[in-house]
C-alpha cells in the first residue's frame, strides 16, 4: 500500500511538472503570437511592379523605411563578385538632385540616420527618422533609385574602400577566410560559394558598364520591395510614394538563380596555414533552405548543440573533457539550400582529430538516439523568447518583414515562427540530423598555425 501511494504521488507530482511546463510554454507562446497578431499590415502596389508595406504605430513620433532589393551575393558572376557589396557603399555617394554625402547629411540634418546591409540573397538600406520628414526621405529614396551618380570616380573611391575591407576583414582574419574558404569547396555550382565581399580579383576589374548595368537590373523597382513603419497616415503616405516613385520605370526582371547544386559524394577537406595562437576546424553539411520545414528542426538541433553551457558540443569539448576553448553551430538561413556549420577552436596542445572525432560521435549519438524531451523543451523556449523581440520596435518589425518577404516570398511567414518552432518533434530532429549530417555531404576546412 505504502508503495502504491508513493506511486500515485509520483506520478501526480510528475503531472504537474509536465502542466507547469505546458502553461510555461503557452505563455512564451502568447507573448510572441499577441505583438504578431496586433500588427495590421497594409499591402500596395505600384504600376511599375514596386511593392510596399506599411505598418502604423503611433507610439513615438518616428518612422523606420526599408527597402530590399534581391541583389545579392548569389546574383552575381565570376568577374563581378563583390559588386552587390560595392553598391551598397555607392548609394550614399549623391544622384542627380542631391550631392555625395548629402544623403546622409540631410538626415542627421533633421534628426535622423541611415545605412545598409549586403547579403548572399539581398541587399537592404534602412533610415530612421522623425515623422515629419517622411516627404524628405521618400525624394531622397526615389532620386538615388531612379538616378544614383555612376561615374568612374564615384566607382573607383568606393573599389578602393572596399578592398581594404575586404584585406582588413577576410584577408588578414584568419577566421573568416576560413569560413569563405568553406562556401567556395563547398558549392561547386551554387552562386553561393562566391564572398559577399568579392573576390579581390573580380573588384579590381569591375568596369563602369558592370556597375550600370547591374545597377539598371537589380536596382529597378519591380526587384524591390519597401517596408514604412511608425508615425505616419498610411493613406498619405500611398499618394506621396505613387508621387515620388510611381513614375520611375520598371525594367525586365532579372534572370532567377536556378543553379541546381549537385549531389556531394564525398567528404572535402582543405587545409589552411596562418600565423594564429590556436588551430580549429570548421565543418559544414549541405543543408537546406529557410522555406524547408526542416530548417526549423535543424535550427532546434544548433541550439541543441551549442548553445549555452549545457548543450552537448560545448559541455563535453569545452566543459568536460576541455578539448576546446569555443563552439558554435549555426543553421543558413537562405532563400536556397545552405550549409548547417559546425566550428571548434582546440585548446593550445590539443589534436585537432581527436575532436573532430568526439564531434562525430555526439552528431552519431543524435542520429542514433535522438534528443531527449528537456532538451527540445529548452530550446523551444529559447527560441521563443528570442522571436519575442521580432516585433517590438519599429525597426526590428520592418527588418523581419522585409527579411521574410525577401527570403521566403511572403512576409506574413515571419507571424508563423512560434507555432512552427513550437510543432517540431523529437523524431523530426533525429530525421533531420540522419539526413543532413552525413560524412559524405560535408566539407571540412583546417586552420593550423604557421609553423605545423
Amino acid at each position: 500500500m505504502e508503495c502504491l501511494q508513493k506511486f500515485v504521488h509520483t506520478r501526480n507530482n510528475y503531472i504537474r511538472l509536465i502542466m507547469k511546463k505546458l502553461i510555461f510554454f503557452l505563455i512564451l507562446f502568447s507573448a510572441f503570437i499577441l505583438p504578431a497578431q496586433n500588427i495590421n499590415v497594409t499591402e500596395h502596389s505600384l504600376k511599375n511592379g514596386m511593392k510596399i508595406l506599411f505598418v502604423e504605430d503611433h507610439t513615438v513620433p518616428s518612422i523606420c523605411y526599408f527597402v530590399y532589393f534581391k541583389a545579392g551575393g548569389k546574383n552575381e558572376r565570376p568577374g563581378i563578385t563583390g559588386i552587390s557589396h560595392l553598391f551598397e557603399h555607392m548609394m550614399f555617394n549623391g544622384s542627380a538632385k542631391y550631392k555625395p554625402t548629402e544623403f546622409d547629411r540631410l538626415l542627421e540634418e533633421n534628426g535622423g540616420y541611415s545605412n545598409g546591409s549586403t547579403w548572399n540573397d539581398f541587399t537592404n538600406y534602412w533610415e530612421e527618422f522623425n515623422s515629419d520628414k517622411l516627404e524628405l526621405v521618400l525624394d531622397l529614396e526615389s532620386d538615388r533609385m531612379k538616378s544614383l551618380k555612376l561615374d568612374k570616380d564615384n566607382l573607383e573611391q568606393e573599389r578602393y574602400i572596399v578592398m581594404e575591407e575586404r584585406r582588413l576583414r577576410v584577408d588578414n582574419y584568419p577566421e573568416n577566410k576560413q569560413e569563405e574558404e568553406l562556401y567556395a569547396h563547398a558549392f561547386a555550382a551554387h552562386p553561393y560559394q562566391f564572398p559577399v565581399v568579392g573576390w579581390m580579383g573580380d573588384l579590381e576589374n569591375i568596369k563602369l558598364d558592370d556597375a550600370k548595368n547591374y545597377f539598371k537590373t537589380y536596382y529597378a523597382p519591380n526587384n524591390a520591395v519597401v517596408i514604412l513603419t511608425g508615425d505616419f497616415d498610411t493613406k498619405k503616405a500611398i499618394k506621396l510614394f505613387e508621387k515620388y516613385f510611381g513614375k520611375i520605370p520598371a525594367q525586365k526582371p532579372p534572370v532567377k538563380v536556378n543553379n541546381a547544386e549537385p549531389q556531394q559524394n564525398g567528404e572535402k577537406r582543405i587545409e589552411l596555414k596562418r600565423d594564429v595562437q590556436l588551430s580549429s576546424f570548421l565543418i559544414g553539411y549541405k543543408s537546406v533552405s529557410i522555406s524547408d520545414p526542416e530548417h526549423y528542426a535543424l535550427d532546434l538541433l544548433s541550439e541543441i548543440l551549442s548553445g549555452g553551457q549545457s548543450s552537448r558540443l560545448v559541455k563535453t569539448l569545452v566543459n568536460d573533457k576541455q578539448l576546446a576553448v569555443e563552439v558554435w553551430t549555426s543553421q543558413d538561413e537562405f532563400e536556397h539550400p545552405g550549409l548547417f556549420k559546425i566550428y571548434v577552436q582546440a585548446r593550445q596542445g590539443e589534436e585537432l582529430k581527436e575532436i573532430e572525432e568526439n564531434v562525430y560521435d555526439i552528431l552519431n549519438d543524435i542520429i542514433e538516439d535522438g534528443v531527449t524531451d528537456n532538451e527540445l523543451e529548452k530550446v523551444k523556449n529559447k527560441k521563443i523568447r528570442e522571436l519575442i523581440s521580432y516585433f517590438k520596435t519599429n525597426q526590428s518589425t520592418g527588418f523581419r518583414l522585409g527579411y521574410f518577404h525577401t527570403l521566403t516570398g511572403d512576409y506574413k511567414n515571419a507571424f508563423q515562427l512560434a507555432e512552427i518552432y513550437g510543432a517540431v518533434t523529437k523524431e523530426q530532429i533525429k530525421e533531420a540530423a540522419k539526413k543532413i549530417l552525413a560524412k559524405d555531404q560535408r566539407t571540412v576546412v583546417t586552420l593550423l598555425q604557421s609553423g605545423k
